[in-house]
């Protein structure tokens, strides 16, 4: 066996080959890479804009352009957040275990990222918090959105939800518009034409570097660092940017299908071999297939563990989904979080649905497709408010995980409005 593991060892002169397309200067596809980088200046000139757009004072002039409103719920928020009105960890711990939360030694080395997606409307964030302070709950650690950017934009969504993730302390990922669904693939419909979704919605030919093009836009005009990843092109162009020096961070969606460990070798893989030299990689969130088990991260963290990617990739992990148009109902994964999360680090418990049993009692339960539409549409098929209950239904749930893993003794990452 020691004989066969050898013939597995990678020679030097394969690194020379890759390297030799990496930098050869007649490489199309390095070259229109390059070109689509060059746009947005050095990767210090990108970085810097990005960091400028990212200030506070700037976020509020943009929501001030496009929704003046939304600066009396920014206010707010923050004057809370001031006054400490949002229960603290010690204390929400304490409501969960009484007198015993004193004595208890948390597992706060394997604290678990309490995440919710997705977070459609600036408005949903606002209600969640007047509910988090009202009822003593846990904001998310972990935002994740996927609404059309450029409708966000226009109505001051973007730039609301941007500077409030910045006031409540979250980390949060948003979702561009080539994703796949934007008509990039010419030869998919509707359910008629699912088999050829079987290859992936994918971002064939050129919408790739559409992709990278918008992101770069986004980067710079509102510091947004994290999206949504869904494309082994999209991906090895972010392994790219962020070894040029672009600080791009993503997160691989459960639509690429990562359901194996030798997936996860693959994907971690190319992490490391693009990683800069102080070991840091934009792959920060990764998300599994919902047909996973608990073997499959314990497998995958022993190599994660050994590249040094332990405390930068994140296994982001669904407990619930949503009630339709996903997976088989019931879907809820949180006793098998239970049994992982006091010996597997940086794993995030993502709420993508409320319950099972809730969700199913709702006249518009929970539904994937929700994601896709427009907010036009939504308000003028009455379902505004079906909509927004189903997002405090993935609160309440989030909220149970909370409380299953301070019941036994392991420690969540909430949002920082908590410490």
């Amino acid at each position: 066996m020691t004989d066969l593991r050898k013939r597995l060892q990678i020679s030097p002169d394969r690194i020379d080959a890759i390297n030799k397309v990496l930098l050869d200067p007649e490489m199309r596809v390095m070259n229109d890479f390059f070109e689509v980088v060059a746009k947005y200046g050095t990767p210090e000139e990108i970085n810097a804009k990005a960091q400028e757009a990212r200030k506070m004072e700037n976020l509020l002039a943009k929501v001030k352009e496009t929704k003046p409103e939304y600066l009396r719920d920014l206010e707010w928020l923050t004057e809370q957040r001031d006054q400490g009105a949002f229960i603290s960890v010690d204390a929400y711990r304490r409501k969960v275990m009484g007198d015993k939360a004193k004595e208890t030694d948390f597992a706060d080395d394997f604290a678990v990222t309490l995440e919710v997606s997705a977070c459609q409307y600036f408005p949903y964030l606002i209600t969640t918090a007047k509910r988090a302070i009202k009822e003593e709950l846990l904001m998310p650690g972990r935002f994740i959105r996927v609404r059309q950017m450029k409708e966000q934009e226009e109505d001051g969504d973007l730039a609301a939800f941007a500077a409030a993730m910045q006031i409540v302390g979250a980390s949060y990922v948003e979702t561009l518009d080539t994703k796949g669904t934007d008509g990039s693939n010419i030869h998919l419909g509707g359910p008629e034409t699912i088999t050829g979704y079987f290859g992936g919605v994918g971002q064939p030919n050129d919408h790739a570097l559409a992709w990278l093009d918008e992101y770069l836009y986004y980067y710079t005009e509102y510091g947004i660092k994290q999206v949504l990843n869904i494309n082994p092109g999209t991906v090895f162009l972010g392994y790219m940017l962020h070894r040029l020096g672009v600080d791009i961070e993503f997160k691989i969606s459960v639509y690429m299908g990562n359901d194996n460990p030798y997936a996860g070798l693959w994907t971690l893989l190319g992490a490391k071999l693009f990683a800069r030299e102080d070991g840091t990689s934009p792959l920060i969130g990764f998300n599994w297939s919902n047909s996973i088990n608990n073997e499959t991260m314990e497998i995958t963290a022993q190599f994660r563990k050994d590249w040094g990617f332990e405390d930068v990739v994140r296994f982001e992990h669904h407990i619930v989904e949503t009630y339709k148009s996903i997976v088989i109902q019931p879907y809820n994964r949180r006793d098998e979080l239970i049994e992982i999360a006091d010996h597997v680090a940086n794993i995030s418990a993502k709420h993508e649905g409320g319950d099972p049993e809730i969700d199913q009692t709702r006249e518009h339960p929970s539904d994937i497709l929700d994601y896709f539409r427009d907010k036009e549409e939504v308000i003028a098929s009455g379902d505004w408010d079906a909509l927004a209950l189903n997002f405090q239904d993935k609160i309440d749930s989030l909220n149970k995980t909370a409380w299953a893993l301070t019941e036994n003794g392991l420690s969540f990452v909430a949002a920082t409005v908590h410490e």
